[in-house]
């Protein structure tokens, strides 16, 4: 430990930005607003006005990489030992991916913690930059928290910043600077701990030594690169060769770091190749989201939560069974089949992990996801990307059947909720909120309407109250559900940084397993048709079709 070094608090002079106000994943801007003269500084010490009783205590630091990484975390770090904080606990090269973060910050009991990323969103000097603070349960700060933040951003007029230099954040160790003491962690080993208590480690080796289980991740040159050689490489004795684009770079390579089969298509082509491996999947650029694959399959997120649900009780973690489960609103109804069946809570919460945070706590759920490509448990208050690829790689283990046969075994006992999201992206703010304000004037009449064989069953626009704490949450999109159990939701995504994001899903049940391998366009067509016919977005923004269709 480095001691003896002194630091000179000084406050300094500022004006508020406007907009710093934090979505469902913090606060995601352009790295240029982000380099604006103390732009970040402002929301940092925003923040920290609005907390309470932090002197002396930790708060955990760490990002995905991205370009700004480095930079914003030196000053934040003298902003955080300038407002008084006891330690800081930072990832090594300034690396935590989201998941790891949690865990950090409940391993170690800090305060809370700033986690520098902007998720699956591009990365470099002309993209996107993002900062969110997780509470002490490891989990994303609430609605109250955040909007005290926004509230404080309006008005601040100084920030405290502390005279040291730049803290090595290569060199894992500690350094004491009069009161704070500042310790570079190794990113990766206390999540690696964490995973070998929840799976079995022994039995993964010996499924991969044998070549019974072929893998291949996709780290999308973001964050989990060094995570999964370190667990699937080092660990559990995989080749070197079973990751690819390993290495965390500011600009993802030059690629999107959103785990899906558009952007992740070296994996993708290799899965649907004739010599594809047992498994392939990707995450994010934080970690924490995950795509799953199978050799000639690819498994939505809404089927993967719903499957990892029938069959947490052979992992050895969740070998008691589940306490409950939760999805978003827009994720499928798979989830609510399996906990039907297995008779425990089922909770549908708003999109945002946030909303997770409170039933975890209070042990009435195990295990939860969205339909975005996010699952987690009650190991942090994350949703998981390396998590839930360990999850399926010992389920393969355990059950010695195929990605697709396990899926088509799981679509013969519960159906099969065909289901698709249709992302139009970058739409111009009024145009979206004239969408939104169309889709609201119609709720009142929609009710009993028929569209063809599409009669509706209920139209309104989804409400969140809190099992916990009582909180209420509203306008969190809006649902046309029909009699026949079908659901068309639209909601406005908050994690882009340009115009706004209009999400559809489209969802329809299918008992008959004859009828389980159909393609999900074709089967929802009429419900796309429908959902045009009611939110007009091509002919309001002009556009032929979605950017994405998921």
């Amino acid at each position: 430990m480095t001691e003896g070094l002194n630091m000179q608090i000084e406050t300094i002079t500022t004006h508020p930005y406007e907009g710093q106000n934090p979505g469902t994943s913090g606060l995601r801007k352009k790295v240029k607003i982000f380099q604006q003269p103390a732009y970040l500084e402002n929301f940092v010490q925003s923040i920290f006005d609005s907390l309470e009783n932090f002197t002396g205590k930790s708060l955990v630091l760490g990002g995905d990489g991205r370009y700004f990484n480095r930079l914003a975390l030196q000053t934040i770090i003298k902003i955080a030992a300038a407002n008084g904080f006891g330690e800081l606990i930072v990832g090594q090269g300034g690396l935590l991916s989201t998941p790891a973060a949690s865990h950090v910050i409940r391993k170690y009991k800090a305060f809370g913690g700033l986690i520098l990323s902007a998720s699956h969103n591009p990365g470099g000097p002309d993209e996107d930059f993002g900062i969110k603070y997780n509470v002490s349960n490891g989990g994303p700060a609430s609605e109250t928290y955040t909007d005290a933040f926004y509230q404080r951003s309006l008005v601040i007029d100084s920030y405290k910043y502390a005279r040291i230099d730049d803290i090595d954040l290569d060199c894992i160790g500690s350094q004491q600077i009069e009161g704070l003491k500042i310790t570079v962690i190794d990113s990766v080993a206390d999540y690696a701990e964490l995973m070998q208590s929840i799976f079995d480690f022994n039995l993964l080796k010996q499924s991969i030594s044998s070549g019974y289980i072929s893998l291949l991740f996709d780290a999308m040159s973001a964050i989990t690169g060094p995570y999964a050689k370190r667990i699937l490489v080092d660990m559990l004795g995989a080749s070197p060769e079973s990751v690819i684009n390993g290495l965390p770079l500011e600009d993802f390579g030059g690629h999107h770091p959103d785990p899906n089969l558009a952007h992740a298509h070296e994996l993708a082509v290799r899965m649907f190749s004739d010599n594809a491996p047992t498994l392939g999947a990707a995450s994010d650029g934080d970690g924490d989201r995950n795509m799953i694959t199978g050799s000639q399959i690819f498994v939505t997120p809404s089927d993967s939560l719903a499957i990892m649900a029938a069959n947490a009780h052979l992992i050895p973690a969740y070998a008691k069974g589940l306490s409950g489960v939760a999805r978003s609103m827009p994720t499928s109804q798979a989830l609510d089949r399996v906990a039907a069946y297995y008779n425990i809570p089922c909770y549908e919460t708003p999109t945002g992990w946030k909303f997770f945070g409170n039933l975890l706590d209070a042990g009435k759920i195990t295990l939860c996801g969205e339909e975005s490509f996010g699952t987690g448990s009650d190991h942090v208050r994350e949703k998981d990307g390396l998590w839930a690829v360990l999850f399926w790689l010992n389920l393969v283990a355990v059950r010695r059947q195929s990605i697709a046969d396990i899926v088509h075994e799981h679509w013969q006992k519960f159906g099969r909720d065909i289901y698709c999201r249709h992302d139009y992206e970058a739409i111009e703010t009024p145009i979206a909120n004239g969408i939104v304000e169309h889709l609201r004037s119609q709720l009142p009449t929609l009710a009993k309407q028929s569209f063809g064989d599409y009669v509706v069953k209920f139209a309104d626009e989804f409400s969140y109250e809190d099992s916990v704490d009582g909180s209420v949450s509203r306008n969190q999109g809006i649902r046309v559900g029909f009699e026949n159990g079908s659901r068309i939701v639209f909601r406005l995504s908050g994690t882009g940084t340009v115009g706004a994001t209009l999400r559809i899903y489209l969802e329809r049940f299918e008992a008959d397993s004859a009828l389980h391998d159909q393609e999900a366009q074709v089967v929802l067509n009429d419900l796309i048709i429908l959902a045009e016919q009611l939110c007009e977005v091509k002919k309001r923004t002009g556009r032929a079709g979605p950017n994405i269709i998921t």
